[in-house]
């Protein structure tokens, strides 16, 4: 009897140790597999948006920069809402990245993949990544997930950390 009891011990551990794995699997493959290339559309006279990038390189993203004068004809054709709009528009694996997104979050989305245009962080909400001011506190921000008509929080942020 106490060996019965073992093997359904032991097939219930199994069971669960394969529901895990399994469930892992997309965030494994995408930490094996290399990160899709990210191009970044910025005025080249802003300084916050050289800082992002360097903040999602060093997270792993290899990144392209594109300068042009004007950003708000790319943030229009890619359906962003002027609503939330920032300095700087990133497109990667078929998302558009706006403003300040932490790296955290834009790996997040690339694993779970959801029907949606991308995300934004509206504004430049200081400690966010690129907005880094020495000596003050970070602010707290949403990342917004959002397509036609639709915006919802994708995360809550206060500086890097996801709270």
């Amino acid at each position: 009897m106490d060996h019965a009891l073992s093997l359904s011990r032991r097939s219930l551990i199994t069971a669960l140790a394969q529901a895990v794995a399994a469930l892992s699997l997309p965030r494994l493959a995408l930490a094996g597999e290399a990160l899709p290339k990210m191009t970044v559309t910025r005025d080249p006279n802003c300084g916050c948006c050289g800082s992002w990038v360097a903040h999602v390189r060093a997270a792993g993203f290899t990144v392209e920069v594109v300068e042009v004068a004007d950003v708000a004809p790319l943030k229009q054709r890619l359906g962003v809402p002027d609503a939330l709009a920032s300095c700087h528009t990133a497109e990667i694996g078929g998302y558009v990245v706006e403003g300040h997104v932490p790296a955290e979050a834009i790996r997040r989305l690339l694993v779970e993949r959801p029907q949606a245009t991308g995300l934004a962080v509206p504004g430049m909400p200081l400690g966010s990544p690129g907005m880094d001011v020495p000596g003050q506190a970070p602010d707290r921000y949403e990342v917004v997930i959002f397509s036609a008509g639709r915006q919802n929080v994708f995360a809550r942020y206060r500086g890097l950390q996801p709270i």
